[in-house]
This record gives C-alpha cells, sequence and structure tokens, in this order.
C-alpha cells in the first residue's frame, strides 16, 4: 500500500477580503448604522486559493505586484488571518517577508537575533553557536550591537536573511527581500539558498528573477489579481507570467495558450526555420556554425515601429541571448499590411544542449507597450559539440591567454 505523504504546507481554499470605504467617515457610519447597512465593497486580496508545498520541496511564487503574492506569504507565516478557508503547516516557518518583519528597531542586532532563537525554540545550549554562526554569515561587524533603527537597509537584509536561515527552520519564506542587498551578498545568500535545499528543507520563494525561480525551485504557482491561474514547471509558468504582462494583464487566454501564445493579433508569426552554412534547413548544428534563423510573418494592419526579436533559451529555460532590430538600430523597412521573411545570421557558438527560440513581433524596443504576437518554442534545435574547440557552459567566448614570469 503506498503511503499517503502530509504536505509541509496545505492552503485550502483561502480568501482574504478587505473592505474597501470612499470616505473614512463611512466606517463609522457603517458601524453605528441601526439597520447595519453597507457602506463598503469587498476587495479581495486572495480568492479562493488552494496550493500545496511538499517536504524538500522548493516552490516558487510568481506574479505581478498586486497579485497577492505577499498577503498569501503573510498568512502561511501567520502574521495575516484569512477571511475563510484552512491553512495547516507541519514544520517551523522562518520566514523574510519585509523589512522590518520580526525585528523590533529599538532592540540591537544580537538581541533581535537572541530573541528569534527563543521563538523558534533553540534551546539555551545551542544559542551561543547559532548566534555566532549569524553574525559571521551577516558580515556587519559591531553594529550587530547597535539598535536596528540604525541600520541602512542593506545591513538589515544581511541580518534578516543570515537569522532567518541560521535558527533551524523546517521552511524557509524569502519575499523579493534579497534584492536589497549588494551584488556578494545576494550571491552568498542564493549559495545557502542551494545549501538549504540540499538539506532537504523546504523553501517558498517570491522573485520576479526569472533565473533565480527556475535555478532554485522545482515547481511555482502563478498569482493574479488574487487568484491561482497556473501551476507547473518554473519555465513553464514564467512563460504564462510573460505572456500574461505581453498580452496587456488581461488573463483572457488558457493556461495552455498563455503558455505557448500570446498578442493582440496586429500581426502573427506563421513560423521560424533554422538553416545550415550548406543551406539545409536542420534541427542539428555544429556548435560555432553561422546559421540563419528565418521567420515568417503576417502583418494584418500598417505598423509603423514593428520590432521583430528572438529569445535564445537551453532546455532549462535559462535566456542566454535576446535581440531585436531596434537593439541593433534597424528600422523595418514597410509599414504595410502583407507577409515579411525576416532574416537572422547568428554565429551559433554555442554548448552543445537543447535550446529553443521565442519569436515576439512587438511595437518599439519592447513587448510591454504593445505585444502583437509572442510565440514560445517556435523552434528547437539540438547543438552538437565540435571537438576542435573545447570549453565549458552555454557559450563560447574567444579567449586569448598569456603567460609571463614574475621574478621578485
Amino acid at each position: 500500500m503506498e503511503q499517503f505523504v502530509m504536505p509541509l504546507i496545505s492552503i485550502q481554499h483561502v480568501s482574504k477580503i478587505y473592505p474597501l470605504y470612499k470616505k473614512p467617515r463611512d466606517r463609522i457610519l457603517e458601524a453605528f448604522h441601526p439597520l447595519r447597512k453597507s457602506y463598503h465593497k469587498d476587495f479581495y486580496a486572495l480568492d479562493d486559493v488552494s496550493i500545496t508545498v511538499n517536504r524538500g520541496e522548493c516552490v516558487g511564487l510568481i506574479g505581478m505586484n498586486g497579485s497577492g503574492k505577499s498577503t498569501l506569504l503573510q498568512i502561511i507565516a501567520g502574521v495575516l488571518l484569512p477571511t475563510s478557508g484552512t491553512v495547516n503547516i507541519a514544520g517551523k516557518i522562518s520566514a523574510l517577508l519585509e523589512l522590518g518583519a520580526g525585528f523590533n528597531p529599538e532592540f540591537s542586532g544580537i538581541e533581535n537575533v537572541a530573541f528569534q532563537c527563543a521563538m523558534m525554540g533553540i534551546p539555551l545550549d545551542e544559542r551561543d553557536h547559532v548566534m555566532n554562526q549569524v553574525c559571521h554569515f551577516a558580515e556587519i561587524g559591531d553594529f550587530v550591537h547597535q539598535p536596528v533603527k540604525t541600520y541602512s537597509s542593506g545591513m538589515f537584509v544581511r541580518l534578516a536573511f543570515a537569522t532567518a536561515v541560521h535558527v533551524q527552520p523546517d521552511i524557509l519564506i524569502v519575499d523579493e527581500a534579497l534584492a536589497v542587498g549588494d551584488i556578494y551578498f545576494q550571491t552568498k545568500c542564493l549559495d545557502k539558498i542551494r545549501e538549504f535545499k540540499k538539506s532537504g528543507k523546504t523553501l517558498l520563494f517570491v522573485s520576479h528573477d526569472a533565473s533565480a525561480v527556475k535555478a532554485l525551485c522545482d515547481r511555482a504557482y502563478l498569482l493574479h489579481k488574487g487568484n491561482v491561474i497556473d501551476e507547473g514547471s518554473p519555465q513553464e509558468v514564467f512563460n504564462h507570467y510573460n505572456n500574461l504582462i505581453a498580452d496587456g494583464h488581461s488573463g483572457r487566454l488558457s493556461t495552455k495558450e498563455a503558455r505557448r501564445r500570446s498578442g493582440n493579433g496586429k500581426a502573427q508569426i506563421l513560423g521560424a526555420k533554422l538553416k545550415r552554412p550548406n543551406g539545409q534547413y536542420a534541427d542539428t548544428i555544429i556548435s560555432g556554425e553561422r546559421c540563419t534563423i528565418e521567420i515568417e510573418l503576417e502583418v494584418f494592419q500598417g505598423i509603423e515601429d514593428l520590432a521583430v526579436g528572438i529569445s535564445l533559451r537551453d532546455r532549462l529555460g535559462y535566456e542566454v541571448f535576446g535581440i531585436n532590430n531596434y537593439c541593433v538600430n534597424q528600422k523595418f523597412p514597410s509599414a504595410d499590411p502583407g507577409r515579411y521573411l525576416v532574416t537572422y545570421e547568428v554565429d551559433m557558438t554555442l554548448g552543445a544542449n537543447i535550446y529553443n527560440i521565442a519569436v515576439a513581433v512587438h511595437a518599439g524596443d519592447n513587448h510591454l507597450v504593445e505585444n502583437y504576437d509572442w510565440l514560445n518554442n517556435a523552434l528547437v534545435f539540438k547543438v552538437a559539440a565540435d571537438p576542435s574547440r573545447k570549453f565549458v557552459g552555454s557559450a563560447y567566448l574567444p579567449t586569448s591567454i598569456s603567460f609571463q614570469s614574475l621574478r621578485v
């Protein structure tokens, strides 16, 4: 008989409703009205949201600002109570939600760390060791003995993150806080998160950084206007997220459509092909070959500022290279309706791997203003290694090496 595994986090049909009043006095009128007349309208920060996170999983939460991500995390962390629904947490949570959360600004850094250790139930004989680990990781020196209210945002996030990962939690929640830190500390934090994940702990991670989510997370949820509208692999969910932005935040497309394609239909991508230097179309090329990418499209109405772009991604969805004709100051030659062939010639100095190309047709230099058509996986191909050129990684960078003897 298969053993049932209880999720570490189980959120079922959770809603969070806030009353919105047109005027401040409407709160008083509603409170004291003899017939209980309502003067507000309900705002659903979350609407019937259900998610599960299993032990040892790293799950990403993505979505635009105002989608409900932070509200959901605060409910999971116990900072907020839901209006309806059930929340079951089977473990100790350490949450890095926002600057200021969980720290008393009047206390020193070390006093706040000691308080967090007590809150997490760390035995007295282990607290000195944990506090030393926190101070060593945070690298804020003697400021650890100063009141937290005197810290810069960078110093605060250093101490907050160091505390969150060292107080022995079962579940770590990180909500965009790493964006405040400097590049050195962000890299250090990501390494620590990988270590946390390898140890079998559970992570709930919120970020707009697609590369970080794809690198760290096993699954991802997409929130939009308080609803979960997609769940699956980080690459697929980020495709939906990007297309949601390109589609003007409408959310009108089905999940399957949104992962693949979006746009307002003023132009349409008809297909894309890859041609090797010998003139043959192929789905396998040799690393280093100068290949041609042919994109056929149809324009249905006159467009003055048409841009056609490509985004080259590896098999995990990491963007290796992206460009459009605006990037190279090359204007589309015609604004008239009709069919067109756009040709890119690219030196494919790529590592041996499987790659895909997304094609986008939009207004101006990006798809955020007006997106005509966006097609993910328009072209999928394999790069085979060139035995004469040895390197590791996604791309070959022309390199020269010199040696010099230094005598003292």
